[in-house]
């Protein structure tokens, strides 16, 4: 368990990092110009999908080196360089002539990312008390929620207003802005092993270290308890599934929402807008019950009820019958917010908790990035419905996993 129990808040330096926390969800701004990519580049729905992907695989490509190189470095370039390079990437979104361009900036935008997301977490744990975790984790992730709420209706808006490249350009300036808070964000310093300082000292990042970092990924994995073993598993699995059925949702809904129900642009960017009103508003609870009650309380839900939510949203003929779905699943989103992470973060010792969570979250990317192939391929093949089914059992089995196999990691 990380010892943090003398740490007290620094609420004027939490201030630049929720604000650029709430610039993260720019990326949400992407997700309503799906359809319009599908026929600006001359591509099927499921292959206008596929950015989603792209997306997915730069988070897993940008989990996998911050892993390492956070724990050996810090966390000062995911606070100020990756915002920058977002913010180039995007700027390249903008002017690329062919769809497989596209996909390259969106790839390194996921990157950028989960380089930033990581970052700004463990940034955060270092500013807070172990009872606080819950609720410190749970207000950032709802902080990037109020984002993801209004950015799909802002990309709605500009993609409707102008086209699909306006979208990509409020990304790249919201991610410049990113750049310069940054900098106000109290970096955290690498935590070395005890035992091990006088072997790293001197040390540096390069390609040696990193290769060497991958390896001993199952060193790693050991260092955990072993009576915690099983729950930080059960946590990866769920953490898989918990994004990858959120990746569904960005990537299957717009085409469900707009080629069965002819929704607009913005009425689609509304959907997503109403999700994040209803996450945003568990924000506080979540986090209370997570740090008051127990982390299973949220963790649970997050995965049992969107399982209900997703064999219910075939059925809906309406923009209000999916919007009351919609915030069904907020719910359940709301209760997980941060709850797998601060979980992570209750099992994981200090000087490998970078890798720990770079391992959850890597195999959670790769969830993330076959999502919207095999949802592509399904909505290709049947329709835009079939995804939805198809993730059902999946949640359910996360759901009884963390139920019955996890522990409870609230230290009472």
């Amino acid at each position: 368990m990380s010892d943090s129990a003398n740490v007290q808040v620094n609420f004027g330096a939490l201030a630049p990092l929720y604000s650029a926390t709430f610039l993260s969800g720019g990326w949400a701004m992407i997700i309503p110009t799906i359809p319009v990519l599908s026929k600006e580049f001359g591509v099927s729905g499921g292959g206008a999908a596929q950015v989603i992907t792209a997306f997915a695989a730069g988070k897993m490509l940008g989990t996998v080196i911050g892993g390492v190189v956070y724990d050996r470095q810090g966390t000062r370039i995911g606070l100020v360089h990756t915002p920058a390079i977002a913010a180039l990437a995007a700027l390249g979104a903008v002017a690329a002539p062919w769809f497989w361009l596209l996909l390259l900036m969106a790839l390194v935008l996921g990157a950028a990312d989960t380089l930033g997301a990581v970052a700004r977490e463990m940034a955060a744990i270092d500013q807070t008390k172990a009872s606080q975790r819950g609720r410190l984790i749970s207000s950032l992730h709802g902080t990037h929620t109020i984002a993801m709420a209004l950015c799909p209706f802002l990309g709605g808006w500009l993609t409707e207003l102008f086209d699909y490249r306006a979208a990509f350009f409020g990304y790249a300036v919201i991610s410049a802005l990113a750049v310069v808070l940054g900098y106000w964000i109290p970096a955290s310093a690498p935590e070395v092993e005890p035992g091990k300082a006088a072997k790293r000292a001197g040390k540096k990042t390069s390609m040696a270290s990193l290769r060497e970092g991958l390896r001993g990924l199952s060193a790693v994995y050991r260092e955990i308890r072993p009576d915690l073993r099983a729950t930080y598993l059960s946590l990866v699995f769920a953490t898989m599934v918990n994004q990858s059925q959120r990746i569904v949702v960005q990537s299957m809904l717009p085409l469900y929402a707009t080629f069965f129900l002819n929704l607009s642009p913005s009425q689609v960017g509304m959907l997503f807008t109403v999700s994040g009103i209803v996450v945003f508003s568990m924000m506080i609870p979540a986090g209370y019950l997570m740090d008051r009650v127990g982390r299973k309380w949220c963790t649970v839900p997050s995965t049992g009820v969107p399982a209900l939510v997703f064999l219910l949203i075939p059925m809906t003929t309406s923009f209000y019958q999916l919007a009351i779905l919609i915030g069904c699943a907020g719910i359940a989103q709301g209760l997980s917010l941060g709850s797998l992470a601060t979980s992570t973060y209750d099992v994981a010792p200090p000087h490998v908790r970078g890798r720990l969570q770079a391992m959850r979250r890597v195999t959670a990317e790769l969830g993330s990035g076959a999502a919207p192939m095999i949802g592509g391929f399904l909505a290709n093949a049947f329709n835009p419905a079939v995804p939805f089914y198809a993730y059902v059992p999946l949640l359910l089995i996360s759901a009884v996993l963390l139920a019955l196999v996890g522990k409870e990691t609230l230290e009472k």
